[in-house]
């Protein structure tokens, strides 16, 4: 029980970059991944061919290669990132942009043509249709996959310790040898459970508020 208590003050630092790497990832690539999955259903093949080898290649490939090819691959084709931590960045934002890039093209192709046919009718323009009909239902449709992925997005930030970065997991393992006891990662696993259990929690509470409004 000591040890537990011990090595709460450094799981907590660990936590600040845990949340840093989550919140930033999933700021940056849910709105790419939305303008990523609209382009994948363009009707211009070319940037259809290119969108879908993107997605093809990042979807397989693992998101622990992808940090270790930005940190030490690019330096070699002269573009050299030496903040870690913008390293791991890149690369998740990258990873995740992919992910939900397919599913939000999956919601826009499950829209009926009536709607589109709808919206012509109505006179409106493209950026008004996609604003005002395409993306509301896009979200009510992709909202439990896009869910499952930032669920996700918490556990795979576990990776980072790969680049070197002090997150929760590199200190509960430190801590786990430091001690010889197995309690730290007991208390790291404690704190995914917690921070998995917010984050579903919210994603339940906004899924009521898109029922409402059914």
């Amino acid at each position: 029980m000591d040890i537990a208590i011990k090595v709460i003050p450094a799981l907590m630092e660990g936590v600040k970059t845990t949340l840093q790497v989550f919140m930033m990832t999933l700021v940056c690539s849910l709105p790419l991944g939305l303008l990523i999955g609209l382009a994948a259903v363009s009707r211009f093949k070319p940037v259809t061919v290119l969108i879908n080898t993107f997605i093809w290649v990042i979807r397989g490939t693992p998101l622990l290669l992808q940090m270790i090819f930005v940190f030490f691959g690019f330096p070699l084709i002269g573009l050299t990132i030496q903040d870690r931590l913008l390293a791991v960045l890149l690369a998740f934002i990258v990873n995740y942009s992919a992910y939900f890039a397919e599913i939000f093209r999956g919601g826009i192709q499950a829209i009926p043509k009536g709607q589109y046919e709808a919206a012509k009718v109505l006179g409106l323009s493209k950026i008004q249709m996609i604003r005002k009909i395409i993306i509301p239902q896009v979200i009510k449709i992709v909202y439990p996959s896009v869910g499952n992925e930032v669920i996700t997005l918490i556990k795979d930030t576990s990776l980072v310790y790969a680049l070197g970065l002090s997150e929760v997991m590199k200190v509960g393992r430190i801590a786990m040898q430091r001690e010889a006891s197995i309690i730290p990662l007991i208390d790291v696993g404690i704190i995914y459970l917690i921070l998995t259990g917010i984050v579903t929690l919210l994603l339940k509470l906004g899924e009521k508020k898109l029922s409402y409004y059914k």
